[in-house]
Protein backbone atom coordinates (compact mmCIF):
# COMPACT_ATOMS: atom_id res chain seq x y z
CA UNK A 1 0.00 0.00 0.00
CA UNK A 2 0.97 3.36 -0.39
CA UNK A 3 1.03 6.63 1.99
CA UNK A 4 -2.03 7.68 0.36
CA UNK A 5 -4.04 4.54 -0.33
CA UNK A 6 -2.82 3.52 3.81
CA UNK A 7 -3.99 7.44 4.93
CA UNK A 8 -7.58 6.56 3.37
CA UNK A 9 -7.39 3.06 4.80
CA UNK A 10 -7.03 5.12 8.56
CA UNK A 11 -9.09 7.63 8.03
CA UNK A 12 -11.79 5.17 6.70
CA UNK A 13 -11.58 2.58 9.87
CA UNK A 14 -9.87 4.05 12.48
CA UNK A 15 -10.95 8.13 12.04
CA UNK A 16 -10.57 7.92 16.32
CA UNK A 17 -7.14 8.27 15.08
CA UNK A 18 -7.67 12.04 14.43
CA UNK A 19 -9.92 12.45 17.83
CA UNK A 20 -7.24 15.52 18.53
CA UNK A 21 -6.59 17.03 14.66
CA UNK A 22 -4.20 14.87 12.29
CA UNK A 23 -1.31 14.68 14.82
CA UNK A 24 0.03 11.62 13.05
CA UNK A 25 1.78 11.40 9.88
CA UNK A 26 3.56 8.08 7.25
CA UNK A 27 6.21 10.33 6.26
CA UNK A 28 8.23 7.55 4.31
CA UNK A 29 7.32 3.90 3.14
CA UNK A 30 10.44 1.76 2.26
CA UNK A 31 10.56 -2.16 1.92
CA UNK A 32 10.45 -3.22 5.21
CA UNK A 33 10.22 -0.02 6.89
CA UNK A 34 7.53 3.01 7.72
CA UNK A 35 8.74 6.22 9.13
CA UNK A 36 5.40 7.76 11.73
CA UNK A 37 5.32 11.17 13.25
CA UNK A 38 3.38 12.51 15.91
CA UNK A 39 2.93 16.66 16.76
CA UNK A 40 1.94 16.00 20.30
CA UNK A 41 -0.45 18.09 21.94
CA UNK A 42 -0.48 19.51 25.55
CA UNK A 43 -2.50 16.40 26.48
CA UNK A 44 0.10 14.02 25.46
CA UNK A 45 2.87 15.96 27.78
CA UNK A 46 3.38 14.60 31.39
CA UNK A 47 4.85 17.02 33.92
CA UNK A 48 8.18 18.21 33.74
CA UNK A 49 7.23 18.76 30.23
CA UNK A 50 7.95 15.46 28.40
CA UNK A 51 5.90 13.33 25.81
CA UNK A 52 4.25 10.87 27.93
CA UNK A 53 5.12 7.04 28.08
CA UNK A 54 1.46 6.15 26.17
CA UNK A 55 1.91 8.62 23.54
CA UNK A 56 4.92 6.89 22.71
CA UNK A 57 3.50 3.71 22.79
CA UNK A 58 0.40 4.49 20.81
CA UNK A 59 3.23 6.16 18.23
CA UNK A 60 5.13 2.42 17.80
CA UNK A 61 1.64 0.77 17.66
CA UNK A 62 0.57 2.75 14.80
CA UNK A 63 4.36 2.57 13.06
CA UNK A 64 4.07 -1.06 13.31
CA UNK A 65 0.61 -0.94 12.04
CA UNK A 66 1.31 1.13 9.16
CA UNK A 67 4.73 -1.26 8.25
CA UNK A 68 2.30 -4.03 8.55
CA UNK A 69 -0.31 -2.93 6.51
CA UNK A 70 1.59 -1.60 3.36
CA UNK A 71 3.24 -5.22 3.20
CA UNK A 72 0.07 -7.15 3.54
CA UNK A 73 -2.68 -4.78 2.64
CA UNK A 74 -5.35 -3.52 3.99
CA UNK A 75 -6.32 -6.26 6.71
CA UNK A 76 -8.31 -4.47 9.76
CA UNK A 77 -8.52 -7.17 11.87
CA UNK A 78 -4.48 -7.20 12.12
CA UNK A 79 -4.21 -6.63 15.94
CA UNK A 80 -0.97 -6.38 18.24
CA UNK A 81 -0.92 -9.27 20.19
CA UNK A 82 2.21 -8.17 22.13
CA UNK A 83 4.20 -4.29 22.65
CA UNK A 84 7.40 -4.03 24.98
CA UNK A 85 9.09 -0.42 25.38
CA UNK A 86 11.86 0.67 27.03
CA UNK A 87 12.16 4.30 27.15
CA UNK A 88 15.53 5.11 27.00
CA UNK A 89 15.38 9.17 28.20
CA UNK A 90 13.11 12.18 28.27
CA UNK A 91 12.01 13.46 25.09
CA UNK A 92 11.62 17.45 24.99
CA UNK A 93 8.00 18.18 24.09
CA UNK A 94 7.76 18.43 20.34
CA UNK A 95 7.31 16.05 17.57
CA UNK A 96 8.29 12.19 17.66
CA UNK A 97 9.86 10.29 14.61
CA UNK A 98 9.02 6.23 14.38
CA UNK A 99 11.32 4.18 12.59
CA UNK A 100 9.73 1.03 12.33
CA UNK A 101 11.24 -2.02 10.63
CA UNK A 102 9.34 -5.77 9.96
CA UNK A 103 11.75 -7.94 11.24
CA UNK A 104 9.34 -11.20 10.56
CA UNK A 105 6.15 -11.15 8.31
CA UNK A 106 4.87 -14.48 8.11
CA UNK A 107 1.14 -15.24 7.28
CA UNK A 108 0.07 -15.45 10.57
CA UNK A 109 2.59 -13.34 12.66
CA UNK A 110 4.60 -9.96 12.13
CA UNK A 111 7.28 -9.00 14.53
CA UNK A 112 8.49 -5.26 14.43
CA UNK A 113 10.91 -2.84 15.95
CA UNK A 114 10.33 1.16 16.36
CA UNK A 115 12.92 3.41 17.51
CA UNK A 116 11.20 6.82 18.09
CA UNK A 117 13.22 9.94 18.22
CA UNK A 118 13.26 13.55 18.83
CA UNK A 119 12.78 15.68 15.42
CA UNK A 120 16.40 16.36 14.59
CA UNK A 121 18.11 13.99 17.17
CA UNK A 122 19.98 11.37 16.44
CA UNK A 123 19.56 9.80 19.78
CA UNK A 124 17.13 7.17 20.33
CA UNK A 125 14.15 7.99 23.17
CA UNK A 126 12.45 4.56 23.29
CA UNK A 127 12.46 1.52 21.30
CA UNK A 128 9.41 -0.58 21.00
CA UNK A 129 8.94 -3.82 19.78
CA UNK A 130 5.44 -5.59 18.71
CA UNK A 131 3.94 -8.70 17.68
CA UNK A 132 0.71 -8.55 15.35
CA UNK A 133 -1.53 -11.68 14.81
CA UNK A 134 -2.57 -11.91 11.13
CA UNK A 135 -5.89 -12.82 10.25
CA UNK A 136 -6.14 -15.97 8.00
CA UNK A 137 -6.39 -14.81 4.16
CA UNK A 138 -10.26 -15.82 2.89
CA UNK A 139 -9.97 -18.29 -0.14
Amino acid sequence: MSIAELDAFIDREFPQVHVDGRIYAIEDLSSGQAVVSITPQERHLRPGGTVSGPTQMTLADLAAYIVILAHIGPVGLAVTTHQSINFLRKPEPGELIATCSLLKLGKRLAVTECGIRSRGSEELVSHATATYSIPPRES
